[in-house]
């Protein structure tokens, strides 16, 4: 079935196609975005449950983006106040305070050119099985109630096993004097963890998650993910702690995608460029990896949760090679840093929700696969670790460090796993060094889609990433 688009937006168009023509006469650039987004959160435990009509990006609300004499201004709203006449004249008399207070002020700000704006028509309603507002929540409770209770049983030594899902139906549109957008599709993620303590009193929490681009169908596939909690649990609670030291490592897809997220996503976050906070920017044209190493990024790359048609910004999607064969070709861009930076934007520019601001954002971030198969991998490693399972990641993208937390390690030696496993581990390095050693690439891949990121400490959307399984050299400690 189609994910079909709001009703709403579609009857508040003709109101903003007035505002747009309306404030046309008195700016350079007029853009108006318009989302309305439903959906669910629930979880369910042994000791709560919980179910939630709002989740990360459920919203209804619109935004207004002006222009005039260089400067950029925004002004959002929920609902139509009144007349489009009486709004169009409050965005006026505010966003022109706004910039009287600047010229008084002495304020330099940064002038910008006008936004291109070339005429574009675009409806899309992309397939999903099921609709979350459709969703019967007491039916999902007592399903989920019944999957808590068999991790129960599967996990003898746990504590409790928590079933979370969220499931969302976003509808968007956006309008300028020449583009009239509309899209609407559904993403869903679930994830099942059990909690339970070692033999030292150390509480251990195996998970494993489901997401994709679709309805709450896609939460079907939590079944299979609940039964790879006991092997995981038993691994935890018999790990050691790992010797710290530089190792021969292989990531499986989800530290793989850690990787390309916190190494060089952020790194290439070209508003970073405009302040001179990313180091990418002297490297653009040069060697940053193995030739084994080619990343994508875009929300054309793969069919998850952030596989949309056009950005908050009106820039149609796409899938840019950010990294071809180890040599850094380019970074992703919103509108605004992309016309200071005279290149041309990806379709990453992204909001948390209507009432913020615009920034350059991942979506897809994923490494391209290679010739190799696992078995071959390991049989390579004369002594390292197999890396699984994702805790946490960071990166400095003015120095090029990064840390990430990984959940457990199988220790390899001659090129056989031994049975030991280490947890946690948390890896580090300078990124060219970490992506320059990637000597072999798997044939398969897996994109991941479960969780947020955040701009610094703030500003969270959704992202994806993934990749093959690579093998590479890190420090482990």
């Amino acid at each position: 079935m189609k994910a079909s688009f709001s009703p709403y937006l579609n009857a508040l168009a003709p109101d903003m196609r007035e505002l747009v023509e309306r404030l046309g006469a008195h700016f350079d650039y007029v853009s108006v975005l318009c989302t309305d987004s439903v959906g669910f959160r629930l979880s369910v435990s042994r000791s709560a449950k919980s179910v939630s009509g709002t989740n990360m990006t459920t919203e209804r609300g619109n935004v207004v983006r002006v222009c005039r004499d260089g400067q950029y201004s925004e002004f959002a709203f929920n609902e139509l106040p009144g007349s489009v006449e009486a709004l169009a004249e409050e965005i006026r008399s505010q966003l022109g305070r706004q910039l009287e207070v600047l010229k008084q002020s002495g304020v330099r700000a940064y002038e910008t050119g006008v936004l291109p704006d070339e005429p574009l028509e675009l409806f899309v309603e992309k397939e999903t099985g099921r609709l979350p507002e459709r969703e019967d929540m007491k039916t999902l409770v007592e399903r989920f109630t019944a999957l808590s209770d068999r991790g129960m049983e599967l996990v003898p030594r746990a504590l409790d096993c928590e079933i979370t899902a969220s499931s969302t139906h976003i509808s968007k549109m956006f309008l300028s004097k020449n583009r009239f957008l509309r899209q609407s599709y559904v993403y869903t993620e679930g994830v099942c963890a059990a909690y339970g303590p070692n033999d030292e009193g150390e509480i251990r929490y195996p998970y494993k998650g489901v997401s994709g681009c679709g309805g709450p169908e896609i939460l079907d596939g939590l079944d299979a993910a609940l039964e790879s909690l006991p092997k995981t649990m038993e691994e935890l609670i018999s790990a050691g702690k790992i010797e710290p030291g530089e190792y021969e490592i292989i990531t499986d897809p989800e530290i793989s995608g850690l990787i390309a997220h916190e190494a060089f996503g952020h790194g290439v976050e070209m508003d970073m460029f405009v302040k001179n906070r990313a180091l990418g920017a002297d490297y653009l044209g040069k060697r940053v990896g193995s030739e084994l190493c080619t990343m994508h990024e875009g929300a054309l790359c793969d069919e998850s949760v952030t596989a949309y048609v056009f950005d908050d910004e009106g820039v149609l999607a796409g899938d840019v090679i950010e990294i071809d064969r180890g040599i850094l070709k380019t970074g992703i861009c919103d509108a605004l840093s992309a016309l200071r930076l005279g290149v041309e934007p990806t379709g990453n520019g992204k909001r948390e929700n209507f009432a913020h601001k615009a920034y350059t954002r991942m979506t897809n971030t994923i490494f391209d696969s290679g010739p190799h198969s696992l078995e071959e991998m390991i049989a390579s490693v004369q002594y390292g670790y197999l890396l699984c399972g994702e805790q946490s990641g960071m990166e400095d993208p003015k120095h090029w460090g990064i840390q990430c937390i990984v959940d457990r390690g199988y220790e390899i030696k001659d090129g056989v796993l031994t049975g030991k496993v280490v947890s946690p581990v948390v890896m580090t390095g300078y990124v060219p060094d970490l992506l320059g050693n990637i000597s072999m690439a798997s044939t398969d891949r897996e994109v991941m889609g479960n969780g947020g990121c955040g701009k610094g400490h703030k500003e969270w959307v959704k992202v994806a990433d993934g990749g093959p399984y690579l093998k590479t050299k890190a420090r482990l400690g």
